[in-house]
């Protein structure tokens, strides 16, 4: 990860960068834990995929212009809480809440700074749970406690997400109305649709073994009374069929009865 061009401070930004991918490891590596074993315990998996990623310096280096203040690592470390960053993207509104509490409760994590955007959206419709929260990257001479960004959304939430991260550098932040408009309302949508599979989800759940077992029963019931239908109906067709064919089996016999006297045969 190369600096900015007019950034001198090399070797102390390779230092920072250091802290930062390690705690990056360290985090994605509790996350895998916990869901791992969330997986064994409940025959359930809430995480559905993992993303992380370092800040490029050109983003740092901006965003610390925007807000008026020199580059500098200090700077850096104090000012910029997503140079380490990863996003976790869950089946349902539930499990962003669960994980997130799951996260707060290891000993050696401090959760630093909570927005939750899913309670209170922005304006443009943008959904999401953030953390900022530092974890202990231990070095051969000191342990150092290192910011890290967690972003934890829904797959339906990430989907929106991305169209407006493309929307944004497209037109530079000043995206026309009417695009707003209809991005906003797709917010709604998504909104709407996570909670509408979050009530699916648990209805599904709600239905015990024995519940499950009635149910299994009622269908092979139905299954039962449709064979019986329809098997009746067969033999009805069968005897109407065959009544039909009645008067000219009769009159076939008759004519094979008069070939055989005919030819000296009576049985």
């Amino acid at each position: 990860m190369d600096l900015p061009m007019f950034y001198d401070e090399a070797e102390e930004w390779s230092n920072a960068l250091l802290l930062y991918d390690a705690a990056l490891k360290q985090v994605n590596t509790k996350l895998e834990i916990l869901n791992n074993e969330f997986k064994l315990a409940n025959q359930y998996n809430p995480i559905e995929h993992i993303k992380s990623r370092l800040k490029t310096p050109q983003s740092i280096a901006k965003k610390l212009r925007h807000n008026g203040r020199e580059l500098t690592v200090d700077n850096i470390i104090k000012y910029v809480n997503d140079v380490a960053g990863i996003r976790i993207i869950c089946s349902f509104t539930s499990d962003i809440y669960r994980i997130a509490d799951l996260i707060s409760k290891q000993s050696d994590i401090k959760v630093l700074k909570v927005k939750d955007y899913i309670m209170c959206p922005k304006s443009n419709g943008y959904t999401s749970y953030h953390m900022i929260i530092s974890i202990p990257v231990f070095l051969t001479d000191r342990t150092v406690d290192t910011k890290v960004e967690i972003q934890i959304r829904t797959i339906a939430m990430d989907f929106w997400a991305s169209l407006e991260h493309k929307i944004y550098y497209k037109f530079e932040g000043n995206a026309p109305e009417h695009i707003r408009k209809e991005l906003k309302e797709c917010s709604e949508i998504v909104a709407y649709l996570d909670q509408k599979m979050l009530s699916l989800n648990e209805e599904i759940k709600s239905f015990s073994q024995d519940r499950i077992g009635s149910y299994e029963q009622e269908l092979i019931t139905t299954y039962k009374d449709v064979v019986a239908e329809s098997f009746g109906k067969i033999i009805e067709d069968e005897q109407e069929q065959a009544q039909d064919k009645a008067p000219e089996q009769e009159e076939k016999t008759g004519k094979d009865k008069k070939k055989r006297i005919l030819f000296g045969f009576l049985n």
